[in-house]
């Protein structure tokens, strides 16, 4: 089972003769099965960290690792497994207005078939009956609340049950009842093996739930408690 590992790792952004230090250092493992929050003030770090764990940012320092693979040096074919080990719901709204929900969540890429039939069908109403959202198949995320699209994103996120899951502010145009169904949803997710990594700024909620808060400030790990608190810093 993946197990994550950053070893001083740094990202740096360059623009207009600027360099802004999105990470700087971090050192951090997260084992499989745990459940993670990330938070932080806007531009601490979740978000970077977040991509970087997942690969779909390189580190500009140290290195990023799945098991004892160095996600900076992987092959295309292992690349491609990635989309299969971490499903990931990101901060901007992704769904594709114009296309039904079926097809913004089973891509032409990844749908399979056995004589003409689509296998993928059922792994979409699971998905969407897990994040109360049953039914929608056909319809357009253009008739859907911000709150109901995130739940939409989630379903494409669990729909290939990854073993880890990367949900950046999901809850941030969220309902305190949705947050509360997701919160829920995410916990069972969490006890059947699932890793769970998920920056937000949701306080009361990360409170209640207790697991493993790692708080960011100006793109450094100030803090990584278990069963902590919003902003604990040890």
């Amino acid at each position: 089972m993946p197990k994550i590992r950053l070893e001083h790792v740094a990202k740096v952004y360059k623009g207009n003769n600027r360099k802004f230090a999105a990470l700087l250092d971090a050192d951090l493992e997260i084992n499989q099965g745990e459940f993670v929050f990330f938070v932080g003030s806007r531009g601490a770090g979740t978000s970077t960290i977040l991509d970087l764990i997942c690969g779909d940012l390189l580190p500009d320092d140290g290195a990023v690792f799945l098991d004892d693979v160095n996600l900076s040096k992987i092959s295309r074919r292992q690349e491609k497994k990635l989309g299969y080990v971490f499903g990931k719901v990101p901060q901007e709204p992704s769904l594709i207005r114009t296309e039904t929900v079926f097809n913004n969540l089973c891509s032409m890429k990844r749908m399979e078939f056995i004589r003409n039939k689509l296998i993928d069908e059922p792994l979409v109403r699971k998905a969407l009956g897990l994040v109360g959202m049953s039914g929608c198949e056909e319809r357009y995320p253009l008739e859907f609340s911000m709150s109901e699209c995130r739940r939409i994103e989630l379903a494409k996120a669990i729909l290939y049950s990854p073993s880890i899951l990367i949900l950046d502010e999901i809850t941030e145009r969220m309902d305190d009842d949705s947050i509360w169904d997701i919160m829920h949803l995410l916990n069972e997710l969490n006890l059947r093996g699932t890793t769970v990594l998920m920056a937000t700024h949701a306080r009361t909620f990360v409170n209640i739930m207790r697991k493993r808060v790692v708080t960011l400030r100006d793109g450094k790990i100030v803090g990584d408690v278990k069963k902590g608190r919003f902003g604990d810093i040890i």
